[in-house]
């Protein structure tokens, strides 16, 4: 049977699995701790970043000793902005991003619980996840929420082509990692992943300049101010209406990554046989 046809079956056929002795033998539970970091118009699109603690709760279900499918349920921040000496925007944001993905994994060599000589494996990993973001900016020791501001004229007749931008949004994880048994019940590893998302709005930044005027008059004044940044970078000094505030012909992404702990779900089942070893 192939591969897809092996996980089509799985996900029809998981919930009747759920209190089977098969699911509670080779499937797992457990945490991944690490960080995530985001790659945008705020750090000029480079894979590195400022990188913020990340954790992720996982279950995972090893159906195949060459595939295996895992949920996971993601909590991390992301940030980027410092001033830009050459543009002077003096552009910054940061954002809590939550997260649930279902993935697939591909084991580059086979693996089996309780089986020693497969025990260690490199692996691929993709699927879909859908994230929850809220880019807010720093001024004067407030945080304010940017995606109500309509900071690139969102919404407003004068630009049809910009809609307010929806802070649910779907990504596509993937990525590689590695994982290996330790005893009979627990397994350690490392993993990264990139998002690639469907939004230029991470960071709030996209496209161009747009009027003050029209951003007060339609917003608040707070909208004109976190748009154009530069004057407090360099006195007087402001992006004519139209200049490129972002390059809105790359998405934004972010990455995940960290090491990972996780338990077999049977371990349960040898405190249950004490417990009734205790009560005979």
């Amino acid at each position: 049977m192939s591969g897809l046809k092996r996980i089509t079956l799985l996900l029809a056929f998981l919930p009747l699995l759920a209190n089977s002795q098969t699911l509670r033998k080779d499937a797992e539970i457990g945490l991944l701790l690490g960080g995530m970091n985001y790659i945008g118009d705020l750090n000029s699109q480079s894979m590195l970043g400022k990188v913020n603690p990340a954790a992720a709760a996982i279950f995972r279900y090893d159906f195949h000793s060459r595939w295996a499918v895992q949920f996971s349920f993601a909590y991390g921040h992301i940030e980027g902005g410092n001033p830009d000496v050459i543009e002077k925007r003096n552009l910054s944001f940061r954002s809590q991003v939550i997260e649930g993905s279902l993935t697939v994994q591909f084991n580059f060599l086979p693996y089996q619980n309780g089986a020693y000589a497969k025990r260690f494996t490199p692996y691929m990993f993709a699927g879909v996840g859908v994230f929850g973001f809220n880019p807010q900016a720093q001024y004067n020791g407030n945080w304010y929420d940017l995606q109500p501001l309509c900071t690139e004229g969102q919404g407003l007749d004068k630009f049809p082509d910009r809609k307010p931008y929806s802070l649910i949004q779907l990504s596509i994880p993937f990525g590689l990692g590695l994982k290996c048994r330790i005893g009979k019940y627990f397994t350690v590893g490392a993993e990264y992943g990139f998002r690639k998302t469907w939004t230029d709005y991470l960071d709030d930044v996209s496209t161009t300049y747009v009027e003050p005027e029209l951003l007060t008059a339609n917003t608040e004044e707070m909208a004109a101010i976190l748009a154009d940044r530069s004057g407090e970078y360099e006195s007087g000094h402001a992006y004519a209406p139209g200049t490129q505030r972002g390059d809105d012909s790359l998405d934004d992404w972010y990455a995940f990554f960290g090491l990972s702990i996780t338990v077999k779900l049977n371990v349960f089942d040898v405190f249950r046989k004490h417990q009734r070893c205790d009560a005979y």
